[in-house]
């Protein structure tokens, strides 16, 4: 029997030559990583279910933005904890709030660093739900409309900060449109916005919110969150966005989502970014700590399925670790 005259195996056997033909590939500037600040701390905090991640201070968030920044990550999202939450996220908004004083202090320590602002009411809100509370046939939710003013007036404190961009998270409605007028109308019309154009409301969460300390008091967020069996409705979700004046797609989660990934970036050939989320984070490290599995060969591997599929770029809790070993 005939060998075939291409063998694949060629390119595989030889190491320098199979890294040469490589179709995709990490780089440090592709990596986000997002930090949580909490206004009370006076040190950092471990997050018991997110092992190696901590909330930090605002005094100390520098120090974290300078590692960052020297591991070669060129961008960080920053989500922030209050002091006092009430039923509107009053302190979302606030230009002395924990988020502006933390992005001070960044830009200070690492000027270079690019800071992109988590836009959400979630840890802002007593009651931890993404907008204003209303009644409609006769039960309590959130007010998709009455919410926008509290978003836009959230990224307008954050830009004027020194925010780089705004990253609204809530999946409100015509949110980024709220967003892109308020920002054109306070003279910050460079401030791009990186919206989580399709958010699933997904499992996958559960560390985050012991991270952000903003679990719902009451119900969920299917209401306003995508359902993870839809992927036609996610072409629609970044449509919109995109006509809002979107800048970058974010995509949340990832590992389980290639598909959708995928079919945005072709969809639309404008910037996406995966957001490898806390839940995904927490599987690899539990195995890893198990000994199930070759932890650093699989992270590098989650995040490479990502950039396959379609990511540009890739907000992952391991950016520093992977960007200084790149």
């Amino acid at each position: 029997m005939a060998f075939p005259e291409h063998r694949a195996r060629r390119l595989r056997d030889h190491p320098v030559l199979r890294r040469m033909v490589a179709e995709t590939d990490l780089s440090p500037r592709r990596l986000i990583q997002p930090l949580f600040v909490k206004e009370t701390l006076t040190r950092p905090a471990p997050i018991a279910s997110m092992p190696g991640q901590r909330q930090w201070p605002v005094a100390g968030i520098a120090d974290e933005a300078r590692r960052v920044a020297e591991a070669g990550v060129q961008a960080v999202l920053l989500f922030g904890i209050p002091a006092e939450k009430d039923a509107v996220g009053t302190q979302a908004s606030a230009p002395d709030g924990v988020v502006p004083r933390a992005i001070a202090a960044i830009k200070q320590a690492a000027p270079d660093l690019a800071v992109i602002a988590d836009i959400c009411l979630c840890e802002y809100t007593d009651h931890g739900h993404c907008g204003v509370l209303g009644q409609a046939a006769g039960r309590t939710t959130v007010d998709n409309d009455a919410t926008l003013e509290r978003l836009a007036a959230a990224a307008v404190a954050s830009a004027r900060a020194g925010a780089d961009a705004v990253a609204p998270s809530d999946m409100m409605d015509g949110r980024v449109g709220a967003i892109r007028d308020a920002l054109d109308a306070g003279d910050l019309a460079h401030v791009p916005i990186f919206s989580y154009a399709v958010k699933y409301a997904s499992h996958f969460y559960g560390p985050f919110r012991d991270a952000a300390e903003s679990p719902p008091a009451f119900g969920d967020r299917r209401g306003y969150q995508m359902d993870p069996a839809n992927t036609d409705e996610a072409l629609r979700e970044a449509a919109d966005d995109l006509d809002e004046g979107a800048d970058v797609l974010i995509i949340k989660p990832a590992l389980a989502y290639g598909d959708v990934i995928r079919r945005v970036k072709e969809t639309f050939g404008v910037p996406v970014a995966a957001y490898s989320v806390s839940g995904e984070y927490a599987m690899v490290e539990a195995a890893a700590e198990r000994g199930w599995i070759d932890r650093e060969a699989v992270v590098r591997e989650v995040l490479l399925a990502l950039r396959r599929a379609g990511a540009d770029l890739l907000i992952t809790y391991w950016a520093a670790e992977v960007a200084g070993k790149l």
